[in-house]
């Protein structure tokens, strides 16, 4: 597929060059910061090294002072509380970090979770979580993940004489529930400095105004950052601000050698076939798939369970369960993304249409998000994939660089039942007989806005280099500003002029170029370009070519090399 090569401008040199002399580093390094808005010395300084003690109060989110109270009294009344969650990532990490953590104030009798059931309850609050809680003697339940437009779910708890204090971190409706508290960075009266937070980043923020109210030391609370981080990751929030704070020392916690690793995400670790050195796409590819699998496949609850073990044989015994749940769900997402797939392209109007909404009622409900981010990554436009869930369609929208998908979605809403999301994310659920009208509008709005560009995948390139300025110094300070993500991502380079060394190119896996690269006649550098085998043929020619990439470190059998992974190949 054609990508559009987009280069950043370049940074003031006057700047770059003073920052370079403070900080005694690399100019292409400080280059790279100044792209980032980090240009003075402080900013480099707490970009270099995130402190915890720059985290802000947690009093300054709008509702956070009653919130602490509410449960402050739930702890010396003597009430049972209940930590609901959602089934995704960010919803089990963070039933994990708060209920693990209010165990120890409130004793195992006394508070318990729930996750509800992905195809019974559906997502966020529901009654039959409210249910649970009043039959169970539940006063209050803190909500994780979602609940931000759960108005009518919280009035009923309310009758039923079960309080609720939510933490989430979606975009909030028109009216925000009558809940005690309303813990949502995204609210417009919240005047909290950092918008971006995850579902686990607003539970975390909670526990910690909690702790601080009853006196105690923070340090415990810190050691449940390796959770945090997992969900920063799975969520895909930017990476800057607090989030970076948060997931430098969660990363830190989970590649300590020298700290007992928690045990559930150790097993993980295990089964990914992962090392120490894990970074953000070490979670999001090995963890965040496993845990995920459970609430897709079936109960997230085992995903929660797998978090909390505490021992090692438990911890393995649960994660190998949701493993093959994952297994399972593999079998799932192949054979609906080909069957999807397959609908496109023997369909002339969806091959030339400017969206892909896709239903089929017998499509595993659990595997649609992949579905969908497939059938993106094969043709680059927002797309929906819906199936059929309790007499309804349901399903998971994803979108391109640039297109807010939730608000299309959202101007579809009198063909809706109930729609959420984010601008690149989001799930709708709508009466099946709507389904053909829903896909004709959904197609007019996106057709009649998005960008003949925005149908062209983009690389955002940071700056070029010559081949000989990649050296394990350059890494070494490269490596420094991670981790990395949206909002910090791993720098893209781009080298012109270079050339393929005589006979190194080869086709590996099927589709995957392996070739060493030269320029100027010397300098070789290893590369690999996953999916890029089709360049094969022609690189064989011995034209001169640019290539765009990031800076890895590969090892092999204990051999670390340096290894550019290539974006994209473009001949001269």
């Amino acid at each position: 597929m054609e990508k559009r090569w987009i280069r950043k401008s370049s940074p003031d040199p006057a700047n770059v060059r003073q920052l370079a002399d403070a900080l005694r580093v690399n100019e292409a390094i400080i280059s790279l910061l100044c792209q980032r808005g980090v240009c003075t010395f402080e900013e480099a300084k707490a970009y270099f090294r995130p402190s915890l003690a720059d985290l802000p109060n947690p009093l300054l989110m709008r509702d956070m002072d009653r919130a602490v109270q509410r449960l402050t009294h739930a702890l010396h009344a003597g009430e049972k509380v209940l930590v609901f969650g959602d089934y995704d990532v960010d919803g089990t990490t963070s039933v994990a970090v708060v209920y693990s953590y209010l165990r120890q104030f409130f004793g195992p009798e006394r508070i318990d979770y729930y996750i509800p059931d992905r195809y019974k309850e559906g997502y966020g609050v529901s009654d039959a979580g409210i249910d649970y809680a009043a039959e169970h003697g539940y006063a209050l339940i803190i909500a994780l993940d979602c609940g931000v437009k759960a108005v009518e779910k919280v009035g009923d708890a309310t009758a039923k004489g079960v309080d609720f204090i939510i933490c989430d971190h979606h975009l909030p409706g028109e009216s925000l529930p009558q809940a005690v508290a309303v813990l949502d960075p995204k609210r417009a009266d919240c005047p909290y400095p950092f918008k971006e937070l995850s579902g686990c980043g607003v539970g975390f923020k909670l526990m910690q105004a909690f702790t601080q109210a009853q006196g105690l030391s923070e340090a415990p609370l810190y050691e449940l950052l390796d959770l945090v981080a997992v969900s920063i990751a799975a969520d895909i929030v930017p990476i800057y601000g607090e989030n970076r704070i948060l997931a430098y020392h969660g990363l830190r916690l989970l590649n300590d050698p020298e700290r007992p690793q928690r045990p559930g995400l150790d097993a993980l670790r295990e089964l990914a076939g992962l090392r120490f050195g894990l970074n953000i796409s070490s979670l999001v590819f090995g963890f965040a798939p496993r845990i995920n699998a459970a609430g897709r496949m079936g109960d997230a609850k085992r995903s929660v369970a797998m978090l909390l073990a505490e021992t090692k044989e438990d911890a393995i015994a649960r994660a190998g369960v949701v493993d093959k749940t994952n297994q399972e769900r593999r079998g799932f997402d192949t054979s609906i993304t080909k069957e999807a797939l397959e609908m496109i392209e023997n369909d002339s109007r969806l091959l030339n249409a400017r969206s892909t909404v896709l239903y089929k009622e017998d499509w595993h409900k659990g595997v649609v998000g992949i579905v969908a981010s497939r059938c993106l990554d094969k043709y680059y436009r927002p797309t929906i994939i819906l199936t059929q869930s309790n007499g309804k369609a349901t399903g998971s929208a994803r979108s391109v660089a640039g297109f807010d998908v939730h608000q299309a979605i959202e101007e579809c809403a009198d063909l809706l039942e109930q729609f959420g999301g984010h601008m690149y994310a989001a799930g709708l659920t709508l009466a099946v007989e709507n389904v053909p009208a829903f896909q004709k509008k959904f197609e007019q709005i996106v057709a009649s806005r998005i960008l003949p560009e925005q149908l062209i995948p983009p690389v955002e390139i940071d700056s070029e280099l010559q081949l000989t300025d990649i050296t394990n110094g350059f890494y070494r300070l490269l490596s420094q500003m991670e981790p990395f993500g949206p909002g910090n991502p791993n720098p893209v380079f781009e080298s012109r002029g270079v050339y393929a060394a005589p006979d190194s190119a080869r086709i590996v896996g099927n589709s995957h170029l392996k070739v060493a690269l030269t320029q100027d006649g010397y300098h070789v550098v290893d590369a690999i370009g996953f999916g890029l085998g089709e360049y094969y043929d022609r690189m064989q020619q011995g034209e001169p070519f640019s290539v765009c990439y990031n800076v890895e470190m590969n090892e092999y059998r204990g051999v670390r090399t340096l290894q550019l992974r290539l974006k994209d190949i473009r001949w001269e």
